[in-house]
């Protein structure tokens, strides 16, 4: 556990450190606030590319996606943070990052 709350810290400092927009197709936001978890897995968070990961999240539509990827949400195989950790980001921001990682399954 202290081990992940050290690591949501860090992730929360480094996101202090720099801004985005979601012109850039969420591929900046992703990599700066979501490839942490989505990259290994940690928390439970479905993979960057594993189709067999997303493919019952995607099916509930992109508007619930973006809800939990906005408000947080708490699963049974884990957790997902509210904006990854990072409060400064717009929802435009989170919404370009969803749809990114969902573009690397489709």
């Amino acid at each position: 556990m202290k081990k992940m709350l050290l690591i949501i810290a860090l992730m929360v400092l480094m996101g202090a450190l720099s801004t985005t927009n979601a012109e850039d197709g969420g591929e900046k936001t992703y990599k700066m606030a979501c490839s942490t978890c989505h990259n290994t897995g940690m928390a439970g968070a479905p993979k960057f590319g594993d189709k067999a990961a997303w493919k019952d999240r995607i099916a509930k539509g992109n508007d619930t996606l973006y809800e939990h990827a906005i408000k947080g949400f708490k699963g049974a195989t884990g957790f997902k943070l509210a904006k990854g950790g990072r409060k400064d980001l717009s929802d435009a921001d989170v919404k370009a990052a969803v749809d990114y990682l969902v573009g690397s399954v489709k």
